[in-house]
């Protein structure tokens, strides 16, 4: 039967047209047999132009539609349902892009542009041509996520889905939830303190009976496919009984010989292999650090409560998502960078937050009191020469509300802010102004030529050819120099490598697209949200956690889902099993099985993703590709590349 086929080409508001002749390609193409009705449009995605081709379908009846526009990363998705909403079967519509692949690639060449979209448009007619009504892969799914990471958005995403119904086994790899939340006290823009939102998040998750924490876990093996995947959690013991006596742990602590620096201080302080929680962090329970112990034996004589034979376990878990909320890292400066490592009085901003919790009446570091001090703003973000080209975009407004903090807890305190352009955007401006009626004073220099910290004649002198003063080289003479660090991506990678998620240019990861699919990834089933995206303040991590929790939701929430249904078929007449295919396929998704007492290759469709690389490598062609198959794309490339 010959298909009645609509075209439709857009001008995607002269992100096409400028380069491309769209009326050209739509007179090039009119003619292609089966083609019955081209027309152009200046946004297809519009919701006028999208009930226009809905009329068209129905009106005239038509088998296929092709779509000339902008990535099917975008569009893809809204164009099927256009053709469902028509009556049409959605895999009958067929997508050319025409604006990365032609307008965009282009545009030094606008008549090569036009030549390249007509056939990019001939080549996705002839698709059309071959398409079949296609049905989706119907799988089951289970009713349960998997929330990596037990911050702030991580807890809070646990919550969100354990309210809607589903069961939540919330994973954090370290013995104490929070995150880097715990760590702070008071928060910009809110009135809570950090150990104020971690506590609520904490005692919300606490009380609900669908989500189960684990502490001290990670995530050791993943198998399956989005409804049903299969985890198998690390979980390392506390080496203490549930009922610990205060008093006995507090001996303990003290008799233990090992002494290490405390990363919940950012190494400031050190604290024993024994120890127990902050205040901020939750579960209220001590640990032993087993890689720092030397089972020495001695906190066992004096706390009962101690069990250095507990062993790690390993726990199976069914899942239909898996969420992930990591979080970040702060930038630690290299040796010698503004004099960090090299001079005593060189600290990173989340150090000298902590110093300022420790100090009550008196700023004072290594045993000198503080009154200048000099924050040296973008360290880490906005590299020039560096890997971090992003800003981080909370440094800022972190910075001017803790040197706020700073003038009006202590005396005489006076505040330089050596900075490259201040960025406290939305309402985190009311900081900024503040700031500046308390009697701070910014200092700008231009990123390629930033401030020099060095010491002279035993003081630690900033200096900097200031913009805002015609280019004047100021220096002032700093008691404390705070180096003001973005946000980077974890340096331990394993969940990303594991679950196989990919990163962006700036190392954090990737959602498919930051406006239409913003917590989705190209794995099926896995969400991101929070910081491990990229950088984010506490609200939008918590806005992030919120999209993520319903993204997951609405994959297991049926108990059944429907997939992709261009996945590898085999055809058992010719496969005589090489195992090829199997070695080829990076899902896991072919396997050998019997029939009629020889062994095939046989695909689990929920598992396939339709990538076509067990294809190649089957020597007898054994294998095609449900609706991209050898024909359709024969007949895509004679259309691409006529007479050959």
């Amino acid at each position: 039967m010959n298909k009645k086929i609509g075209v439709y080409i857009c001008h995607c508001g002269g992100n096409i047209s400028d380069y491309v002749d769209v009326e050209k390609v739509r007179q090039s193409v009119e003619s292609e047999a089966g083609v019955l009705l081209s027309k152009t449009t200046l946004f297809a995605c519009a919701d006028s132009n999208q009930q226009e081709m809905v009329d068209d379908i129905k009106d005239q009846h038509l088998d296929g539609i092709v779509v000339a526009s902008c990535s099917p990363k975008l569009h893809l998705l809204t164009f099927r349902a256009v053709a469902e909403r028509a009556g049409l079967n959605k895999y009958n519509y067929v997508h050319a892009n025409i604006r990365e692949q032609g307008s965009w690639a282009h545009s030094d060449n606008k008549p090569g542009a036009t030549e390249k979209a007509i056939k990019l448009v001939k080549s996705a007619i002839a698709k059309v041509r071959n398409a079949e009504a296609l049905e989706p892969v119907k799988v089951e799914s289970v009713k349960a996520v998997a929330v990596i990471g037990a911050g702030v958005a991580g807890m809070r995403a646990a919550i969100e889905l354990a309210e809607a119904g589903s069961e939540v086994f919330l994973i954090e790899r370290e013995f104490f939830v929070g995150g880097r939340v715990s760590q702070w006290d008071d928060l910009c823009i809110t009135p809570e303190t950090g150990k104020e939102l971690v506590t609520r998040l904490y005692d919300e998750v606490m009380k609900h009976k669908h989500v189960t924490l684990f502490t001290g876990a990670e995530l050791a093996e993943y198998s399956g496919s989005v409804g049903n995947f299969s985890l198998k959690v690390k979980v390392t013991p506390r080496h203490f009984k549930l009922q610990c006596d205060p008093g006995a742990l507090k001996k303990a602590i003290e008799v233990c010989p090992v002494e290490v620096p405390d990363e919940f201080n950012f190494n400031i302080t050190m604290r024993k292999a024994i120890y127990h929680n902050y205040p901020s962090e939750y579960p209220q329970l001590p640990a032993i650090d087993m890689k720092n112990c030397t089972r020495c034996g001695a906190c066992e004589k004096v706390c009962d409560s101690i069990d250095l034979s507990q062993k790690e376990e390993i726990i199976n878990l069914k899942v239909g998502s898996v969420l992930v909320a990591t979080g970040f890292d702060p930038y630690e400066p290299k040796p010698g960078e503004f004099g960090y490592g090299e001079m005593d009085n060189v600290v990173t901003l989340p150090q000298f937050k902590r110093i300022v919790h420790y100090c009550v009446d008196k700023l004072t570091y290594k045993g000198k009191e503080i009154k200048n001090i000099a924050y040296i703003y973008c360290v880490g973000s906005r590299q020039v020469d560096g890997e971090n080209k992003y800003c981080s975009r909370y440094c800022c407004t972190s910075n001017i509300h803790t040197a706020i903090t700073v003038k009006k807890k202590y005396k005489n305190i006076h505040n330089f802010h050596f900075n490259r352009g201040i960025r406290t955007y939305g309402k985190a401006e009311v900081w900024y102004d503040e700031s500046s009626r308390l009697g701070d004073i910014y200092l700008q220099s231009f990123e390629h030529d930033p401030p020099v910290v060095e010491n002279r004649n035993g003081q630690t002198i900033v200096k900097i050819k200031d913009v805002l003063t015609a280019d004047k080289e100021l220096e002032v003479v700093a008691d404390l120099v705070v180096l003001v660090t973005g946000m980077v991506p974890r340096k331990d990678n394993s969940i990303g490598s594991l679950l196989k998620i990919p990163r962006g240019r700036d190392k954090f990861f990737n959602e498919i697209h930051m406006k239409l699919r913003p917590v989705e990834t190209v794995i099926d089933g896995v969400t991101i949200a929070g910081a491990g995206q990229g950088p984010k303040n506490i609200m939008e991590s918590m806005n992030s956690a919120l999209a993520a929790a319903t993204k997951s939701f609405s994959l297991v929430a049926s108990g059944a889902l429907e997939l992709e249904p261009t996945v590898a078929k085999v055809d058992t007449s010719a496969c005589s099993w090489c195992g090829k295919c199997e070695e080829a396929c990076p899902f896991s998704a072919i396997d050998r099985v019997g029939q009629n007492g020889n062994s095939i290759a046989h695909v689990n469709a929920s598992v396939c993703k339709g990538c076509g690389m067990c294809l190649p490598v089957c020597p007898e062609n054994a294998l095609d590709l449900i609706g991209l198959s050898d024909v359709d794309m024969e007949s895509m490339i004679d259309a691409l590349i006529p007479n050959i």
